[in-house]
């Protein structure tokens, strides 16, 4: 019998790489490959990459030259980059690093198979293609492997808001939508396998606009008919565009029981001269309503943000208003960046800020971000929460999971399992983690 062959996965950026990766390996499993951690052993080496973040196809080409002592030491090793950059920067890609043996675009990947076989005769392969059909439906099925408690599953891909800032419509094409009935299955099956907690992936999920048995669903009823699915116990999405946040998906936040009370709101500015100059479509004030109008909804509801600092044109005026918005909203946690040029897309081509005022503002930002998400951490002190746990701790008899605000916390108590969701008083608040007592 002959000995499987060793993949290994390097992923980078979002949660939809996550993803991806997971079904790349499933469907290169029908090609005899497993996982393995490490590069040394493998027989495939895939980067799945991302990019958004500056400078990403140069940290990808550093990355394959650390393969090359390994590409001279096994020449049957095949070497493949495969997510955005590859969709981006393919030919050249393979002009600049000549040991790869394929690129895959973040469309193409179910054509992986096929692909393998060909760079194992020898092959150059490139497919950076946006393909008629629907690639989820040409994997292979998930193999029935137990699964952890919390998943990731992608409804939706691709965006048609062309943000100036932004490379996703490039790279991953325009919003596709996958069919309910399918997403469903999916979901049944992952709950079948051990997971209690679903993750729905899109670049702009709440576009989602699936065909279902009697026209389009929008992502609220998609995520009721979640709702009813035995065994789920919770929902959440990610990441949502604000000009997509429709009345039934408020309503849901009010009324769905397994949808959680955390939602990720991106605005990126508090300045509408600079909102305007990224076309993102709103003001800071509508934003606003927005978020008033889903806390009526949801009260405890725990929002997260994306935020650019030093975008084209932006002003110390500008940045303030950023700043305000932030007071406003006072956010649980948020991710923040340096704007970083993107080439090809409209703000690459502006006036742009001095790196030294980046680096100033984002500072001072990010202390503003850590104040407000270290203070509600804080006022979670005392209240009951639900904590569905994943993993061992560091200590003994410790268990760690989140909490229904997406919280990390810790308990030390027995009879405690990866998958059991309990109810907890928090009795501590430290740097990145709340401390719990099971009730």
């Amino acid at each position: 019998m002959s000995q499987p062959k060793k993949l290994f996965i390097k992923t980078y950026g979002c949660q939809m790489n996550v993803y991806d990766s997971e079904r790349m390996a499933e469907a290169l499993g029908g090609q005899g490959y497993v996982e393995t951690k490490s590069p040394d052993d493998a027989d495939m080496i895939l980067l799945n990459t991302c990019h958004i973040r500056e400078k990403a196809a140069e940290k990808v080409y550093s990355e394959l030259g650390r393969y090359k002592g390994l590409k001279a030491a096994k020449p049957d090793l095949k070497i493949g980059v495969a997510g955005c950059v590859a969709q981006a920067e393919g030919e050249e890609i393979m002009r600049r690093q000549p040991m790869v043996d394929l690129v895959v675009g973040p469309q193409s990947y179910h054509r992986l198979p096929e692909m393998e076989a060909k760079a194992g005769q020898g092959a150059k392969v490139l497919d950076t293609d946006f393909p008629e059909e629907d690639k989820f439906e040409h994997l292979k099925s998930r193999p029935k492997a137990k699964r952890g408690p919390s998943a990731f599953l992608t409804v939706q891909e691709g965006c048609d808001k062309f943000c100036a800032f932004c490379v996703v419509p490039y790279t991953r094409g325009a919003e596709v939508s996958r069919p309910a009935a399918r997403i469903l299955d999916e979901a049944r099956d992952l709950v079948a396998r051990g997971v209690r907690e679903i993750t729905l992936l899109g670049q702009n999920v709440n576009a989602y606009h699936g065909a279902g048995p009697d026209g389009d669903w929008s992502l609220a009823r998609l995520i009721w008919a979640l709702n009813d699915v035995d065994g789920l116990e919770r929902i959440r999405f990610t990441t949502s565009h604000p000009n997509d946040m429709s009345d039934d998906l408020i309503d849901a936040h009010a009324d769905c029981p397994k949808l959680m009370p955390y939602l990720h709101l991106p605005v990126q500015a508090g300045s509408d001269k600079i909102l305007k100059r990224m076309n993102r479509q709103h003001t800071a004030e509508q934003y606003l309503r927005l978020i008033e109008r889903l806390r009526a909804a949801r009260p405890d509801l725990h929002l997260s943000g994306d935020f650019i600092v030093g975008f084209p044109e932006e002003t110390e005026t500008d940045f303030q208003d950023t700043l305000s918005l932030i007071e406003a909203v006072q956010y649980g946690s948020a991710f923040s960046f340096k704007y970083s040029e993107r080439p090809g897309t409209p703000a690459a081509e502006r006036a742009q800020v001095p790196e030294d005022e980046k680096d100033d503002r984002l500072q001072r930002l990010q202390a503003l971000l850590t104040r407000q998400q270290r203070a509600l951490q804080d006022a979670m002190v005392g209240r009951e929460v639900g904590v569905l746990f994943e993993r061992p701790g560091r200590l003994e008899g410790q268990m760690v999971g989140k909490s229904d605000y997406l919280h990390a916390v810790h308990v030390t108590a027995e009879g405690i399992a990866p998958g059991d969701l309990r109810r907890v008083r928090i009795v501590d608040s430290g740097p990145n983690s709340l401390t719990g007592q099971l009730l």
